[in-house]
């Protein structure tokens, strides 16, 4: 079961590699693909000793640390700008100008940065998550009532909860590898210890309040799955035939993306604010303080920042992975059903044939 997560799990996480590091971007301060924020006095049309940028942003619109964008953020200062506009109302650029705009700069490679932490990661947490969510639901059947929305709420949060916490560390650092701009990219391990000399142990656990808040997502999702797959369910006319078929199966994929399109898009802003406290050298500090600042600079809009590139990658990841659950589920079911049946009608085909032969010799 394990060795087909793994192999499930490393064929999604490659394919959807470029759509994993264009969200990540999106999500960020200082993505390439927007111009970077700036002051309202520096768009209102009044040249004032305000208008003229601080050292800071001299220093990082001279150095490149706006990349591309350099030219149109030099150009604002001072200009006039839309009546009501903020330096992010203009339009989010598609999915294909980003991952071409990441080729022309950086090359095909860092389309596939972040890679390696990802398949190392991808397996034991699907594991993880999975085996602790059976676990704490067999245990909560126990105490509530079973296969409630109460059992799976608890279930979900658990495993939620003890997925983030042994994982957080692998997809820091993927972040940290997605976020790097550069086009001489640096490996994983390099990563590891920048990171580790900056900021210790406890810097690999940046974030992970948002990862605790985006439990929240997680358990939305199982939610509204089970109860899905029980009204689902409830239509069969099967009677007493537990046998699934190719049908039941495109359901549970149909369940898995209906669910997981509601979560993400309601919990969607902790990704963001993940995103933004995992960046090297930022603002941002707390989670809610995060959120706060992003909804002042950019406005709702920018708290869902790569929603689309998430949902592309993420549903279709997701109806394969829910199939995949309950198969190998059904099938290992399936597989101990018949093993017990099997020993038992040998059981009793000795005893049948061991009762001819008595009377035989009786005979």
């Amino acid at each position: 079961m394990f060795k087909f997560y793994r192999v499930a799990g490393t064929a999604g996480a490659i394919v959807t590699c470029p759509l994993e590091v264009v969200k990540t971007r999106l999500q960020s301060s200082s993505s390439g693909f927007y111009p970077p924020p700036v002051n309202k006095e520096l768009t209102s049309g009044h040249v004032t000793c305000k208008s003229f940028p601080k050292p800071e942003q001299r220093r990082r619109l001279c150095t490149g640390g706006y990349t591309r964008h350099a030219l149109i953020a030099l150009s604002h200062f001072g200009a006039s700008s839309t009546p009501g506009g903020t330096p992010h109302s203009h339009s989010a650029p598609s999915v294909y100008q980003c991952i071409r705009y990441i080729v022309q700069n950086e090359g095909t490679r860092a389309l596939f940065k972040g890679l390696g932490p990802n398949l190392v990661g991808v397996a034991p947490s699907r594991a993880i998550y999975f085996c602790a969510y059976s676990k704490s639901k067999i245990a909560f059947n126990t105490i509530f009532a079973p296969d409630t929305a109460l059992v799976h709420v608890f279930s979900a949060f658990c495993a939620g909860f003890v997925a983030c916490t042994l994982t957080n560390p692998i997809w820091f650092v993927k972040t940290r590898l997605q976020l790097d701009h550069r086009t001489n990219k640096i490996t994983a391990m390099e990563c590891v210890q920048r990171i580790y000399r900056q900021s210790g142990i406890l810097g690999f656990y940046k974030g992970i309040i948002a990862s605790y808040v985006g439990i929240s997502e997680t358990v939305i999702h199982f939610v509204i799955y089970e109860a899905v797959k029980a009204t689902l369910a409830a239509y069969k006319t099967n009677g007493a035939d537990d046998r699934k078929s190719l049908r039941d199966f495109l359901e549970f994929m149909a369940a898995g993306s209906f669910s997981k399109t509601i979560a993400s898009t309601i919990a969607y802003p902790h990704e963001v604010a993940r995103t933004r406290l995992r960046e090297e050298g930022t603002k941002y500090q707390t989670f809610w303080q995060t959120l706060k600042i992003v909804h002042a600079e950019e406005g709702l809009h920018g708290l869902y920042r790569g929603l689309t590139t998430h949902l592309i990658r993420q549903i279709p990841n997701t109806a394969i992975i829910m199939a995949t659950y309950e198969a190998v589920v059904y099938l290992l079911s399936r597989h101990f059903h018949e093993r017990s049946l099997s020993s038992l009608a040998n059981s009793g085909e000795t005893k049948f044939y061991a009762e001819p032969k008595g009377k035989r010799e009786l005979a």
